[in-house]
């Protein structure tokens, strides 16, 4: 059984108007990931990452490539206590 983890993850570059967070939410239902993600004002994405860790760890790698159109410069991961508050997957507003 692995563990369960959640990972706050911002990542910067060209990641805003590529369609980054509608592929990032295919990339946690494809690996059962459940959380958020969002744009953030500077440009930045920003998402909350709840699962399996070799899931969450798989999304992420997702993360540091990206839909075709982003260029990704930089990822920031920092793991967290898990809550399993999160029973899906929502791009946030």
């Amino acid at each position: 059984m692995t563990d369960k983890v959640r990972a706050s993850v911002v990542v910067s570059g060209k990641v805003q108007g590529v369609f980054f967070r509608a592929e990032t939410k295919k990339a946690a239902a494809r690996h059962g990931v459940f959380g958020w993600v969002k744009n953030n004002s500077d440009g930045t994405v920003e998402a909350i990452f709840e699962g399996d860790e070799d899931d969450v760890k798989a999304v992420i790698e997702w993360c540091r490539q990206g839909p075709p159109r982003s260029r990704v410069k930089d990822v920031t991961v920092i793991y967290e206590d898990y809550s399993g508050k999160f029973k899906d997957f929502d791009i946030a507003y």
